[in-house]
């Protein structure tokens, strides 16, 4: 059986790689304003991929050890209200989005092809394989990334035609 992980991880990788300069372009100031009362900054919308880092790094590493497991919601809204994202300085955001990044990159690159079919149930929503999670966390990835820097990352990588 062929191993998905290292195309994803390489995936990851080249994408974390891309974008680091477009988003070390922007400053505290470009990042901290809302467009909306109600819509994130660019430093709560990155804020909120590294939650997203958090939470798939564990069920990355949880899932290839233990089989299939369930993980609670993520409770996106609240979680980055609390964390104050905007209050950070977003050249530390960046820095350990992307030091997070490369990490997961590697973690993904040394799953074992056969944790590709290992099921995990994510809240309420339907059971996924550990081999989606991957690929979906990275199209989840490009998506708020072109939200930041403008539309220049594919987010239809590992989506099935």
């Amino acid at each position: 059986m062929s191993s998905p992980f290292p195309a994803i991880a390489t995936e990851l990788g080249r994408t974390v790689a891309e974008a680091k300069p477009m988003l070390l372009k922007l400053t505290n100031a470009d990042t901290s304003l809302r467009p909306q009362p109600k819509k994130w900054s660019k430093k709560e919308i990155l804020g909120h991929l590294l939650d997203s880092a958090s939470n798939n790094h564990q069920r990355f590493v949880r899932a290839a050890v233990q089989g299939n497991l369930t993980f609670p919601n993520y409770e996106q809204e609240p979680l980055v209200e609390l964390q104050r994202f905007s209050e950070m300085d977003w050249g530390f955001l960046v820095g350990f989005w992307v030091g997070y990044n490369r990490y997961l990159a590697h973690i993904i690159s040394v799953l074992p092809a056969a944790a590709a079919t290992v099921t995990c149930h994510i809240g309420q929503n339907a059971p996924a394989t550990l081999e989606w999670i991957a690929q979906d966390y990275v199209a989840h990835l490009k998506h708020h990334l072109n939200q930041i820097v403008g539309q220049k990352f594919d987010t239809n990588y590992g989506k099935k035609a």
